[in-house]
């Protein structure tokens, strides 16, 4: 009861704050659900400023008032086109990450107790003033006792306790919609939030986020385009992040990076390229390619007009895909652009996104409908992550399943392409990194890879083989506790003895299968 009635005061604040920025834009969920929206909006009227604002700012607005769990929420809700619309998910993603600062003092206390010691024994300067304040952490710039410039991540005090706080209250708001509206299971709420507590968790603690840039950096070790700062694990902790400084300009500085001398659609292709290789190449992504992450530099020996070299930082919201999802993907993305729907539509059910049961047909008439109209406008304004945008939201028809993992790389698009806009508004990024996408496809999708791959498939079934018979042993050895007997000539053949066509046979099929997958893959 206690808990409930703590939820309640909370949510009389959240829609006091939804209700004042004008951004009580969810409704339907259920007839109470809207009368209780026309009521706050009659006792907390909307507040001048926000009136010309599109309803995906006016609710930026109001997360940033709500606070840190609320702003990060919002940013999770950014991948949820299906959920808010297109154009709502497009305004949170420029959601803004910025919270005062708190003080120096307890930056130094939380450094002392990670430690064990005094914050001048890790560093001979460090600067009092953050540089930067948001949420989860501020960062200041320190010197460290061996000389080395560092930018140090202090958590927020506080801060786990706050998320946890309205964590719980998103859970209940989840049960309470469901209670209200089972078919909204599809969108499976609970995931959803579940999902935001773990990036939050792992956010939170400084160690997975060292270990993701490290991780990052190995990646792209020997290629001087994409930096990432090193780490310092001597000064790095759960609550603590010391990692190399580094001075660059934010990668939607057009007039920052002509004056340096480069070439802003260079800058957009090595990004591209960047993105492109930590999708297809790596299965780990940077989830949070926003300008206040990403900056470049010039590369030493290099002439002007060059891309230079892209210095990605914060990599507490990443993103994995595999093999299988990554060959998905790709399929789907050149069904698209060769304007092959009934490709795309067959790519859905084989990985079933979509239920087999559902018509092919008329789902490649409905990523038609998605498609047309979108890639039907000139290059430099085709956005493929607006693509996946509309296809999420034709999902309840088809009954198509949630998939965090293109839900999440569709934000990621979104806002690398809103980056690409801003430096290069004349180009398209992905054309730009065009040879770069028909290499890979060549190099995966070709039949030389579908025979690779059926290969890879033949040897796995036969290196199931023994342990298939193994278990056909274990089988007959508890049938014959059990009083139970296979006749003679039967359990010869299982354990391969008796005649040369027993001892053969598993093998026998092993060579079918082989063959037959090979064939396969060949047509």
């Amino acid at each position: 009861m206690l808990t409930s009635l703590r939820h309640i005061a909370r949510l009389i604040g959240i829609a006091r704050a939804l209700a004042k920025h004008d951004a009580m834009i969810v409704r339907g969920v259920h007839p109470l659900a809207d009368t209780m929206i026309r009521v706050c909006a009659v006792v907390w009227r909307p507040l001048p400023e926000v009136k010309d604002l599109r309803p995906g700012q006016r609710l930026a607005l109001a997360l940033e008032k709500l606070g840190p769990a609320f702003i990060k929420f919002g940013q999770a809700l950014s991948t949820r086109s299906d959920l808010l619309g297109e154009d709502v998910a497009a305004d949170l993603a420029e959601l803004q990450d910025r919270l005062a600062p708190f003080p120096f003092a307890d930056a130094a206390a939380t450094i002392a107790t990670d430690f064990g010691k005094p914050l001048e024994s890790l560093f001979t300067s460090f600067e009092p003033t953050p540089v930067a304040a948001a949420s989860i952490a501020q960062v200041h710039f320190a010197v460290t006792t061996e000389g080395a410039d560092v930018a140090v991540k202090v958590l927020r005090p506080n801060v786990a306790q706050a998320f946890a706080r309205d964590i719980g209250l998103l859970y209940w708001l989840a049960d309470l919609a469901l209670r209200a509206r089972p078919q909204l299971q599809r969108l499976k709420p609970r995931e959803v939030v579940a999902t935001f507590e773990n990036t939050v968790r792992l956010e939170m603690d400084f160690r997975f986020e060292a270990a993701a840039g490290q991780e990052v950096a190995e990646n792209f070790a020997g290629d001087a385009s994409f930096k990432v700062p090193a780490v310092d694990w001597q000064r790095t902790s759960g609550r603590v992040l010391t990692t190399e400084r580094v001075a660059g300009l934010r990668v939607d500085d057009r007039t920052g990076i002509e004056a340096a001398g480069l070439d802003p659609i260079a800058v957009v292709k090595t990004a591209a390229e960047a993105f492109f290789h930590m999708v297809f190449r790596d299965g780990f992504f940077h989830a949070d390619m926003h300008p206040g992450n990403l900056f470049v530099a010039p590369v030493e020996g290099r002439a002007g007009g060059q891309g230079g070299q892209i210095i990605a930082m914060d990599f507490g919201i990443m993103g994995r895909i595999d093999a299988a999802t990554q060959r998905t993907l790709a399929e789907m993305l050149l069904g698209f652009l060769t304007r092959d729907y009934k490709k795309v539509a067959e790519v859905h059910v084989a990985a079933g996104f979509v239920p087999a049961h559902k018509s092919v047909d008329e789902f490649a008439q409905a990523c038609r409908s998605i498609a047309e109209p979108i890639l039907g406008k000139p290059i430099a304004q085709i956005s493929l992550a607006r693509l996946l945008g509309q296809l999420f939201r034709v999902t309840e028809q088809f009954e198509m399943q949630t998939q965090p993992q293109l839900l999440l790389l569709q934000k990621s698009m979104l806002v690398a392409e809103g980056v690409g806009r801003t430096l290069a508004p004349e180009t398209n990024m992905w054309e730009l990194a065009q040879p770069l996408i028909e290499a890979w496809m060549r190099e995966r999708l070709g039949p030389e890879a579908q025979l690779a791959d059926a290969a890879q498939t033949a040897l796995t079934s036969i290196a199931q083989v023994p342990r298939i018979i193994n278990r056909l042993d274990a089988v007959t050895a508890d049938m014959a506790v059990h009083g139970l007997k296979l006749h003679p000539q039967s359990a010869e053949a299982l354990r391969g003895q008796g005649s040369p066509w027993g001892r053969w046979l598993p093998w026998a099929v092993i060579a079918v299968l082989a063959i037959t997958l090979l064939v396969q893959a060949v047509r």
